[in-house]
């Protein structure tokens, strides 16, 4: 009932292939078909498939189950991969032993798994989980393309939307087509695909594939090949008018025995039910199990369905021959079509619900105990008690689920899990045993899946309950880490305040003398915080007393935090020697069992502070020296690229920062987002193509609109007040630095920020002072003079000690504010321009000196201008 050849969708294909082509060419594409039920979009992705190979690509896939987001992580991925470790692809001994280990969490038969990191917030273990995907991705594609197809996205868990959303951003050069097929009516207001669509479709390498129904020549030409013969013009014409044109629907109006003549089913449901109604009463119970189950072995279906060997394979065979069971490449079975189970399922009676459900996840229960409970067994077996509603075996079930989903960094199931445990939780006899924890220690579980996902908010509404739940008199130090996790929350959505008062809470708590974990998190927070914010004198004390609580404690991580934060202090308030001796210390530390995250933080920090004090070169030693050792321990730090890459742009080497800026097509979110496309966007500025810098600082803006960071704002704001500058719109320009004084917070701390604004906004001033002058308005100019001298006080006092970026920002400062006089001097530009040689920036000593020239020739020198030009 099906036609032999695909029919009417020659445009649709071609864009497939054309994507296909692209792939080949190194340049990845991901597709998005989308179309109602039964329109052919698997038909679509079968014919690509099938032509990818005859062209020699490799082609793996899987599709998503209807469990309901947050049970059965990573399914269509798991499925794409296992043939792959089952037949033992060499291209996985390539991965090296780190690699297995990330994919083993998957693929158990790889070998044993890397190690749980549960407690680590910034959420790297599922990034190298998705590295060593991407990794496999690329050695599978090195020679030639290959297809990762993904059916039925709309039921992709929230482990498979966050590996789709990492490929969009990720993909660079790789073979790689990855084909995505969903149904538009599907996405209600809130399904959780929508906002990721509205992204993904919108990208560079993405393109939308919209399948619509046949039409009436099209639907002609199908019914015709079905039937061997030139179909009867009243059939086509009946079943146009009753399918409109939808291919499924036609074909079983066709298989229900109908002739185009007398009453149709009204609806496809209907039509796909005369097509089960008329298997045998075997054969149908057969289907209501699969109908529940989904996805089942010839073993399991024996066991659940009490049927003996001959009446199952008589039945399985009935059900296979009458189009409506297929069996994958695994040797389960399956609904050949996901709205045949659907119908099914729905029609089940409350009973037959219950008792088929409660069967599955007994037998499966049965497995788990001979092979033990991976992440997806777990997840079916937690699924088939909740729909059976046995809520005590359905609570226990879960939280074993959560665990695993835990174990395989799927944090959107385990967030869903351990929310599903707390709202059974006054339902079942004794939770606490049940779960192995009490409700705190699930609250918290649920918490930390949550901020592993980034949603902070969700983070404090659980953490409140649990600290509702708890007795800070009691049990304080078990309060002051609960105060700890919630300040961290807090300060992630931005309520940087409210985050400081919650952690002083959590210190307030602990006994004086305490020296434990919980004080040393505590005071290795609040200093990272007050050092962000460009608070150096408040976080320097605040560092000394983590260190000495970490040492006390033994938290070798803490310890290194805290270094961390004083040293960078240290060295933005000029004390350079101690500073550096802590950035030093913190490194060691960390590299002796601080944890990868704390060795990341102390490159990044020792290598930025450098540079910032004018010592770009060793910064930039020191840089390369991180990633290499990170990339040692197979750990992808964008951090640090987007550092080499500043400290290039910096010191001149235009060309080599192009190199090491992630390519244009790669995306990014939160910070780093904001990180790259304000060097884009820098780059772009100081090579003067415009257009692309103000759409680069327009994004940098969008992604820092919550940020509280000095480090972001004043670039920013120098950058944007630079671009307006040019444009000349000074009004913008003058704009910019208010906001970026503003957010800079001017507690006078964070000296080269401050410097590098006031230092552009004096040039600012200047332009505006000498336009008054054109038109003649005296008030004008005045005000824009005050204006210049004002920023100019600014950066001298930023520029005291041996600081030789300020003081190069001090030297243009003073050389603008004589140009807003109207005494544009060429000895305060050469000046200029030999102090940014000696702080080790060639583009502001050009600069200094291209303006020297203009002074000259103002003075009417023009040899000499020449030579300075």
């Amino acid at each position: 009932m099906t036609s032999s050849r695909l029919i009417g969708r020659e445009p649709e294909l071609a864009e497939l292939e054309a994507a296909l082509a692209d792939a080949g060419a190194q340049r990845p594409s991901l597709a998005f078909v989308a179309g109602e039920s039964g329109v052919g979009k698997s038909r679509l992705l079968a014919e690509l498939e099938r032509r990818a190979r005859q062209a020699g690509a490799r082609v793996i896939g899987g599709d998503c189950v209807e469990l309901g987001d947050g049970e059965l992580p990573y399914a269509p991925i798991v499925a794409a991969l296992r043939p792959l470790a089952r037949a033992g692809d060499p291209v996985l001994d390539e991965l090296g032993p780190a690699g297995r280990a990330e994919l083993a969490r998957l693929l158990p038969e790889l070998g044993a798994p890397a190690s749980d990191t549960l407690d680590d917030r910034s959420g790297s273990a599922q990034a190298r989980l998705f590295e060593a995907l991407l990794g496999l991705l690329d050695r599978l594609g090195r020679d030639v393309p290959v297809v990762l197809s993904i059916e039925d996205i709309h039921w992709a868990d929230s482990s498979t939307r966050a590996f789709v959303a990492f490929l969009a951003r990720s993909l660079c050069r790789e073979r790689v087509l990855v084909v995505a097929t969903y149904r538009p009516d599907e996405l209600h207001r809130r399904h959780p695909l929508r906002p990721l669509l509205a992204e993904l479709e919108r990208g560079a390498r993405a393109r939308r594939i919209e399948l619509p129904a046949l039409t009436r020549p099209e639907l002609t030409a199908a019914l015709d090949d079905i039937l061997g013969a030139a179909a009867d013009a009243a059939l086509v014409e009946r079943l146009w008018a009753r399918s409109e044109g939808n291919p499924l629907f036609a074909e079983e109006l066709l298989a229900a025995g109908l002739d185009g003549r007398g009453d149709l089913p009204p609806t496809l449901r209907d039509a796909l039910m005369v097509r089960i109604e008329r298997l045998s009463d075997t054969a149908q119970e057969l289907l209501r199990l699969l109908a529940a189950g989904q996805r089942l072995d010839h073993a399991l279906l024996a066991e659940v369905s009490g049927l003996d060997a001959r009446a199952l394979r008589e039945a399985l065979r009935e059900a296979v021959s009458g189009h409506i069971l297929v069996a994958d490449a695994e040797d389960r079975y399956a609904f050949r079509h996901a709205l045949l189970r659907e119908v099914l399922h729905d029609d089940l009676l409350p009973g037959e619900h219950a008792e088929l459900h409660l069967a599955l996840a007994r037998a499966l229960e049965k497995r788990a105990g001979h092979d033990g409970a991976g992440a997806h067994l777990a997840a079916g077996i937690a699924h088939h008690y909740f729909a059976a509603g046995d809520q005590p075996a359905a609570f226990a079930a879960s939280s074993r689920a959560a665990a695993a989903a835990e174990h395989v960094q799927a944090h959107g199931e385990a967030a869903a899990l351990w929310e599903r445990c707390l709202a059974l939780w006054e339902r079942v006899p004794d939770p606490e045993a049940l779960a192995g924890a009490d409700r705190v220690e699930v609250l918290v579980r649920a918490a930390a899946a949550h901020d592993l996902r980034g949603n902070a908010a969700r983070v404090e509404v659980l953490l409140r309950e649990a600290l509702s739940r708890v007795v800070a008199g009691t049990d304080p130090h078990r309060t002051a880490f609960l105060l700890a996790r919630m300040a961290r929350a807090q300060h992630s959505l931005g309520r940087d305040e409210e985050a400081m008062q919650t952690g002083e809470r959590g210190l307030a708590l602990l006994p004086a003398g305490d020296v434990s974990r919980e004080r040393a998190q505590l005071l290795a927070w609040r200093a990272k915080v007050l050092m962000l914010q460009s608070r150096y004198s408040e976080a320097i004390p605040a560092a000394h007393d983590a260190v000495a609580v970490a040492r006390a404690a033994g938290t070798a991580a803490e310890e290194s935090r805290a270094l961390n934060a004083a040293g960078v202090s240290l060295m933005a308030i000029g004390e350079r020697e101690a500073g550096r001796a802590m950035l030093v210390e913190a490194l060691e530390l960390a590299r002796a069992g601080g944890g990868v995250h704390e060795l990341e933080s102390a490159h990044i920090n020792l290598a930025d502070s450098l540079h910032l004090a004018g010592q770009s070169a060793e910064a930039l030693e020191i840089a390369g020296a991180g990633w290499d050792e990170l990339a040692a321990r197979e750990r992808v730090c964008d951090w640090l690229v987007l550092l080499r890459a500043e400290i290039a742009i910096d010191i001149g080497r235009w060309d080599e920062a192009h190199r090491t800026l992630p390519a244009p097509e790669t995306r990014f979110v939160g910070s780093t987002r904001t990180n790259v496309e304000l060097r884009r966007g820098e780059l772009a500025l100081l090579e003067g193509d415009d257009a692309s810098a103000r759409a680069h600082l327009d994004m940098a803006r969008e992604s820092a609109r919550d940020s509280t960071e000095p480090q972001v704002h004043g670039p920013l704001g120098a950058l944007t007040a630079e671009l307006e500058r040019r444009a000349g719109d000074l009004d913008a320009a003058r704009a910019a630095i208010l906001a970026s004084f503003e957010r800079l917070d001017l507690r006078g701390e964070d000296l080269m920020r401050i410097a590098r604004v006031a230092a552009t906004g004096a040039a600012v001033e200047a332009d505006a002072a000498q336009r008054a002058r054109d038109l003649g308005d005296d008030q004008a100019e005045a005000e824009a003079i005050a204006r210049a001298e004002g920023m100019v006080r600014r950066v001298r006092e930023s520029a005291v000690g041996e600081r030789p970026v300020e003081r190069a920002q001090l030297a243009r400062a003073e050389a603008e504010l004589a140009r807003a006089h109207g005494e544009d001097d060429p000895r305060r530009w050469a000046a200029t321009a030999l102090a940014w040689e000696a702080a080790g920036r060639p583009y502001f000593a050009a600069a200094a000196r291209g303006s020297e020239a203009e002074a000259l020739v103002a003075a009417g020198d023009r040899d000499a201008a020449a030579a300075r030009a």
